[in-house]
């Protein structure tokens, strides 16, 4: 019964002096800003995006103001350069835009708003973007085909390997391990003598 105390205590022990490095590890990522211009536009518009915080040569931008992602090649001037289209329907608001470096570590946010044009003054009854002889075009791509194939392959390209956090977890599993370890051959030690 004193053994399981012994590891319980130790376990506790080493996951609290881990916790910290778990934090440290997770934050260390470079985090940078993105530039956004115009940093203001109408549904619809095209924004150009560029970060400098990636020392690869791609990176993906999404945001909920987007039509698909914003795919980052290197830029003339230096730095990752992309160019996305705001969604036909996004509403009059900012909206966060984030960028994961895919070749290194790194990671950017910035912000875009939307304002619609004309007087901002609309009725109840009406959808303040649509005017008489307005047709709806699509805004996204159209999910046709493929069932949830493209999904998966969009899915597998995004994900990596195991990141820093899973060398965390593996580091303190490690250590609780060698805690029992050494408690149950202190144990057999004082039985044989």
């Amino acid at each position: 019964m004193r053994f399981r105390q012994v590891t319980l205590c130790a376990a506790v022990a080493a996951a609290t002096a881990l916790m910290p490095v778990a934090a440290a590890t997770a934050e260390s990522e470079p985090h940078g800003s993105l530039t956004v211009t115009p940093s203001t536009t109408a549904p619809g518009g095209e924004v150009d995006l560029r970060v400098s915080v990636c020392g690869g040569r791609q990176a993906v931008g999404t945001s909920e103001a987007f039509v698909s992602q914003a795919q980052f090649a290197p830029a003339a001037d230096g730095g990752l350069f992309a160019q996305a289209r705001i969604r036909s329907d996004a509403q009059a608001r900012s909206y966060d835009i984030w960028v994961n470096c895919k070749d290194s570590s790194g990671q950017a946010s910035g912000r875009v708003t939307v304002v619609h044009g004309g007087s901002g003054h609309h009725d109840g009854n009406q959808h303040p973007n649509e005017h008489p002889d307005h047709r709806a075009t699509p805004h996204a791509p159209v999910h046709a085909g493929g069932g949830a194939a493209a999904q998966l392959a969009d899915r597998q390209a995004t994900e990596q390997g195991p990141g820093t956090r899973h060398a965390v977890i593996g580091l303190a599993l490690a250590a609780v391990a060698a805690v029992a370890v050494a408690g149950r051959s202190a144990r057999r030690r004082r039985r044989s003598d």
